[in-house]
């Protein structure tokens, strides 16, 4: 299997797209938000404006990745991304993350970027499994996860220290067979 198709995945309140470079500023002001900061990224992380268009300016010819812009389906603004990643082909599996923006916060468009990615995983690329780590003080995050069907399979306990503070890590996964049963209850 190969990341090299990057697809267009439409819902209601999202779509899904590929990345330009043209979107490096805006992911350069999402990324510099203290709520990424926080939930993401290290802090120490240095992101600049030329790093960002490199890095967004190479998202659709990556074979390895699936990085795929969430945007406003009607304005076509930037909001976040979301990734599959790490693919292991010997377990059909992969992980994936996302992060999102102040702009799309609240609006549901989290949980919905998270299902089309892991619709598209599963059902367009036929993974078996779908991973992910998140911080256990991103409760948000969490809730997000748990209504696409992820559930919760550890904590790495006190990983790092963020703010100050040690943090634990929740190990999350969802099966192929986990996903088309919650989703033919939803039909």
């Amino acid at each position: 299997m190969s990341f090299s198709v990057k697809p267009v995945l439409t819902g209601h309140r999202t779509v899904l797209r590929p990345f330009t470079e043209a979107d490096a500023g805006v992911m350069g002001e999402i990324v510099a938000d203290p709520e990424v900061v926080r939930f993401t990224f290290e802090p120490s992380t240095e992101l600049t404006p030329e790093r960002l268009r490199t890095w967004y300016g190479s998202r659709a010819t990556a074979p390895d990745r699936l990085d795929l812009a969430v945007t406003d389906p009607a304005t076509g603004e930037v909001l976040g991304e979301v990734v599959l990643f790490e693919y292991d082909a010997a377990a059909r599996s992969c992980v994936f993350r996302t992060l999102i923006g102040p702009r799309g916060r609240g609006r549901g468009i989290g949980t919905e970027a998270t299902r089309l990615i892991v619709a598209h995983g599963f059902e367009a690329l036929g993974l078996h499994r779908i991973e992910l780590a998140a911080w256990a003080h991103s409760h948000r995050a969490l809730r997000v996860y748990e209504k696409a069907g992820f559930v919760v399979e550890g904590v790495r306990r006190e990983v790092q220290r963020r703010e100050g503070e040690w943090a634990d890590e929740v190990i999350m996964a969802v099966l192929d067979r986990e996903w088309a049963a919650l989703n033919a209850t939803a039909r």
